[in-house]
């Protein structure tokens, strides 16, 4: 009997069975989607990642070389949302940029977030509701209650966070720029 691979072959792991696939996708475009259709809706398991807490909001910090509670006037705009967290802390590093321009400048089309803002925005237009429902959230000071299925396509995106069965803005960010533009 003449075996032309070593038996060992079948003991050994192949490289391929080592490999682990790992898809990560953002959700920001829900607003746009038939949320009936999800294209991923079989694929793997959704992961949330939650808002950045003050001791992990003064660690990121920290890598940037800022102190602690430097971070708070930071916070007080974007919360503990990872994304803008970084972002600002990034700008802060250039020289030049203050705490107060960066924060002045934030909810404009001028500002650090301009892009990311602006995206939002274009996909708010393109869905009618969800811009109305958006809108009537950021013109209210106290959570306020919306049709569960868009407050959940908003989430979705990001853009509100939920309290019970009610809504409110994500953050001060996200309310002062789409109260000036909703």
């Amino acid at each position: 009997l003449h075996i032309p691979f070593p038996i060992c072959f079948f003991t050994r792991l192949s490289p391929f069975q080592k490999l682990r696939l790992i898809i990560v996708h953002s959700t920001e475009i829900y607003g746009a989607l038939n949320i009936q259709q999800s294209p991923l809706s079989n694929v793997g398991k959704t992961v949330d990642l939650p808002e950045f807490n003050d001791a992990q909001a003064n660690q990121l910090a920290q890598l940037y070389g800022f102190g602690q509670g430097q971070v708070a006037g930071i916070q007080e705009m974007v919360g503990g949302h990872p994304y803008l967290l970084r972002k600002a802390l990034y700008e802060l590093r250039q020289p030049g940029t203050t705490l107060e321009q960066l924060t002045a400048e934030a909810p404009t089309d001028a500002g650090i977030y301009g892009g990311h803002l602006r995206r939002h925005l274009l996909n708010l237009q393109r869905q009618p509701e969800l811009a109305k429902s958006l809108q009537k959230v950021v013109m209210r000071s106290a959570p306020t209650e919306i049709d569960s299925i868009l407050a959940f396509q908003l989430d979705s995106m990001g853009l509100i966070e939920r309290k019970n069965n009610k809504v409110l803005p994500r953050c001060e960010l996200y309310q002062q720029y789409f109260f000036k533009h909703l």
